[in-house]
């Protein structure tokens, strides 16, 4: 029986192929249409299960199967929640239909499988999986605010134990190349071609007339134990307190969701756990607005940006050849060594050839580390590495098609080196600086072809950080803006585009949080509370740590270049509270990791703790722990952090500078650490309770309480009392 979303064959020897090929979608996701198909298909195999010998269930598609409906699940209200119930039991009662037919039941995996993919895989008794190195394998629904609601759970902690399944699938959320998911046991044989594929599952099938899953055997044994097994419930009051430590003390529902069902599951019949999993998924589905934050934010933000949304439409494709990076340091370097990684040919020039030997070595120690860990092959390793040419030269920069300057943060300098880079290489290439600050209009005046000129904001380290900010100067082309997204693309790192301005987006915001937790210690507030405060608001990393990451000088020069910008062209400037914390930090040669000595103390270059001078410096008390009344201070600190980079972004909109809510949310997640839980900096504005009205209130009561620095922008406030969201 065919369906409109699966194809029902069965040969000669009574195996039933089903062919999941989704007609209205590129690829196959749960949407109600398949559900009702699957339900349909895998009744009637039950009621035909005596002529039938197998089953395979495999795609028509180059994916198996991509999970969930997620624009379904990012509408439902608490209203939805018994029919989103009645819809997920549906396809837990069709999984074990096929767990429990009685004949065997192979996944036939020819591409990736995520979510309710693998869910469906996970419910047959043996995956097979094509060897392709594009695929993946894995439950990435914790990532999404989510947890896997189609027995996901209950059968991984099954296969795995408790503490497996929850350390290695459920809260990385993870997704594996097939050997590595074959390894861990998602995926249980690799084959080379499709043929090879659909013959192992028939073989299989024909050895295993009876299979049956595991879990549905009497005597059965979860591995590792149950909760009540004495080895385990010795153990499990840890993983609370390993995740939380994890999250460094910040609330997320999806975890803690997941980490109950997992446990709570374990501890009765398979059947039951269903329920339980079932009940903990719908009420995050329904009553989150964490889901839905990260669920915008994670899929259809990201999916937004990385297919080219902030690309320009007409441009066709162009990828470059031959990459010239300037500057050695540890900017270029990653640069080069992200490039070369990519398949680019890379220059690496640097004033002496000491110095362009020195940046290379930074691939090498890369290179070497994933050799030794099993991540690359020495033949890969020294294919990179060949591709990077250190030179002093600017002669041997000829027919590089894209250049990336990463030199000091100086615009005479980097106007320098273009002047002496631009007519060497070729006549077209691209022209991007690497700047954090710097206005690309005004370094794009050191060319002699602006509209090939782009900023190109990488963050460092470039390896790992998965950001670029590109920067549109008044002058840059449409084509050189898409070369750039191109670029970035290529680089297998996330692209936002923005206008230009001092600090452009990501820079301009992230001084916002830092200044606040300057300004809270200039008040007298102890620094351990602060700290405290920005991780419990989601923060990766407390405030004052993350200063003394960045450094302490350079923020304070801005700060002083901005207030000379604005008395030169007659603005009134009020100076930032954390001016004087700055100041009186740099003043006792305490101006961060780099020089040693910040808001922490260092010995040999690691963080030994916080400054015990910081007390007597700004007044800070000595009680470290919070008192019953500090309770609402406590919240105001984490409030200032979130509401100053929000009110900051509004104001980057309103300028401009900022061109979609996608960017925004992505951008401040990826590139500057905006907690995840909130979706990103622009969906913190609509998911505040009470939405633009609530978020407008709050800023008020701020800006009462620590100055007009929080007063929200006219356009919010305008949106707020005529009752509309910030994202149209």
């Amino acid at each position: 029986m065919n369906t409109e979303t699966i194809r029902y064959d069965i040969d000669d020897e009574g195996v039933v192929t089903l062919t999941m090929d989704d007609p209205a979608q590129s690829t196959n996701t749960m949407r109600a249409q398949f559900v009702d198909d699957y339900d349909a298909i895998t009744k009637h195999l039950e009621a035909h299960k005596d002529r039938v010998a197998g089953v395979i269930l495999t795609s028509g598609k180059s994916t198996f199967f991509a999970g969930g409906d997620l624009r379904e699940l990012i509408k439902a209200t608490p209203a939805d929640a018994p029919k989103l119930s009645a819809n997920i039991r549906r396809v837990h009662l069709a999984m074990i239909r096929l767990e429990t037919l009685g004949k065997p039941v192979v996944a036939a995996l020819n591409g990736t499988a995520l979510g309710g993919g693998l869910e469906l895989a996970l419910a047959c008794h043996r995956r097979i999986a094509l060897n392709n190195p594009k695929a993946k394998f894995g439950l990435p629904e914790v990532t999404l605010g989510l947890l896997p609601g189609a027995g996901g759970v209950v059968r991984t902690v099954r296969m795995l134990g408790v503490v497996e399944a929850l350390m290695q699938v459920l809260l990385k959320g993870q997704q594996r190349k097939v050997d590595r998911a074959a390894s861990l046991g998602l995926v249980d044989a690799v084959v080379d071609t499709p043929e090879e594929m659909m013959a192992a599952a028939r073989a299989w099938i024909r050895q295993n007339p009876s299979a049956e899953q595991p879990w549905r055997a009497e005597r059965y044994r979860i591995p590792g134990g149950a909760p009540t097994h004495p080895k385990l419930a010795m153990n499990l009051p840890a993983v609370p307190a390993n995740l939380r430590k994890q999250l460094k003390g910040a609330h997320y529902d999806a975890p803690h969701h997941i980490v109950a069902a997992a446990i709570e599951g374990a501890a009765v019949a398979v059947d039951r756990a269903f329920e339980i999993e079932l009940r903990y998924f719908v009420d995050l589905v329904c009553n989150s607005q964490q889901a839905k934050n990260m669920t915008q934010a994670f899929f259809f933000d990201l999916q937004a940006i990385n297919k080219g949304a902030s690309r320009p439409k007409d441009v066709p494709p162009r990828r470059a050849t031959k990459v010239a990076v300037l500057g050695a340091g540890m900017m270029g370097a990653g640069i080069a060594y992200q490039s070369a990684r990519s398949g680019f040919e890379v220059v690496l020039k640097d004033i002496s050839m000491e110095n362009a030997t020195r940046g290379k070595g930074y691939s090498e120690k890369l290179v070497k580390k994933a050799v030794s860990r099993g991540r690359m092959t020495e033949e890969k390793a020294a294919a990179l590495l060949a591709r990077i040419t250190p030179t002093e030269d600017y002669a041997d920069l000829a027919g590089c098609d894209l250049v990336v300057e990463a030199v000091f943060e100086s615009p005479a300098l980097k106007k320098q080196v273009f002047q002496d880079t631009q007519a060497v290489v070729a006549a077209d290439a691209l022209l991007g600086s690497n700047t954090s600050t710097l206005p690309i209009t005004e370094l794009a005046t050191g060319v002699t072809r602006p509209e090939d000129f782009v900023g190109l904001h990488f963050f460092s380290p470039v390896d790992k950080m998965p950001l670029v900010e590109i920067i549109r100067g008044e002058k840059t082309s449409d084509e050189a803006l898409a070369r750039a997204f191109d670029y970035v693309l290529h680089l297998r790192k996330t692209p936002i585009v923005v206008n230009d301005s001092r600090g452009f987006f990501t820079s301009r915001v992230i001084g916002c949080f830092v200044n606040e937790a300057m300004a809270a210690l200039a008040e007298g507030v102890p620094a351990v509370m602060i700290e405290r405060a920005g991780l419990a608001a989601g923060y990766p990393a407390p405030p004052l740590q993350l200063m003394d990451e960045l450094t302490l000088t350079l923020p304070r020069k801005i700060m002083a270049e901005y207030q000379a910008s604005a008395e030169a062209v007659g603005q009134a400037y009020t100076p930032h509270p954390a001016v004087t914390v700055l100041d009186a930090m740099i003043e006792r040669d305490r101006g961060g990791r780099s020089a040693g000595a910040g808001f922490y103390e260092y010995a040999d270059g690691e963080r030994k703790g916080l400054w015990s001078g910081l007390r007597a410096l700004f007044g800070a008390s000595e009680d470290l722990s919070l008192r019953a009344d500090d309770a609402g201070l406590f919240q105001d600190l984490q409030d200032r952090m979130l509401f100053s980079e929000a009110l900051e972004t509004i104001k980057c909109f309103d300028e401009g500078v900022l061109r979609s809510h996608a960017d925004a949310n992505i951008g401040s997640i990826y590139g500057i650490g905006f907690p995840a839980w909130t979706g990103g900096v622009a969906q913190f504005i609509d998911q505040y309770e009470g939405g633009t009205k609530g978020f407008v209130a709050r800023a008020r009561e701020l800006q009462a309480r620590y100055g007009d620095r929080f007063a929200p922008p006219a356009s919010v406030v305008a949106l707020a009392e005529a009752g509309k969201p910030f994202r149209a």
